[in-house]
């Protein structure tokens, strides 16, 4: 099963039309589970050939909160908790797999997981994290205003 999910028009993790984003197209791999293949260009480095830590950070809350959207009807939550462990240096300019995966669900909280691979399926950095439900969900009409939907790939 692959799924893809939608993406936004000025998300930076999931933008399409951000000029600095990183552009990441998530497809649900199961339910519950969500996963994106990812080179990091220099211009998100921090050392020469290491991504930036505050740029794993942003794909590991996406990838995370992203394994609790599924569908037509997404489920939006804000960050409430995000713990990070990195692992080993993630480089740039090498092929990379991002992994989100549902936890526990509640009313109005949800946790989950996300990992970053290297090309030899080394786990580089993850996190876990806690999602609240943002206030009054959105409608389709304020969907469709930040352009959420799902675009063709290039």
């Amino acid at each position: 099963m692959m799924v893809k999910q939608a993406n936004s028009r000025s998300c930076f993790v999931c933008g399409i039309e951000n000029p600095v984003g990183l552009h990441l197209n998530f497809y649900e791999t199961s339910p519950g589970e969500v996963t994106v293949n990812f080179s990091a260009p220099e211009q998100y480095q921090s050392y020469p050939g290491i991504l930036h830590g505050g740029i794993i950070a942003a794909i590991l809350d996406e990838a995370a909160g992203r394994a609790h959207i599924r569908g037509n009807h997404p489920r939006f939550m804000f960050t409430a908790k995000l713990e990070i462990h990195y692992r080993k240096i993630v480089p740039v300019g090498q092929l990379l797999t991002i992994v989100g995966k549902a936890g526990k669900v509640r009313t109005r909280i949800a946790e989950s997981w996300a990992g970053i691979y290297g090309s030899d399926g080394t786990l580089l950095a993850e996190a876990s994290a806690l999602y609240m439900d943002i206030p009054n969900q959105p409608d389709a009409t304020t969907l469709e205003s930040f352009g959420w939907k799902v675009y063709p790939d290039e």
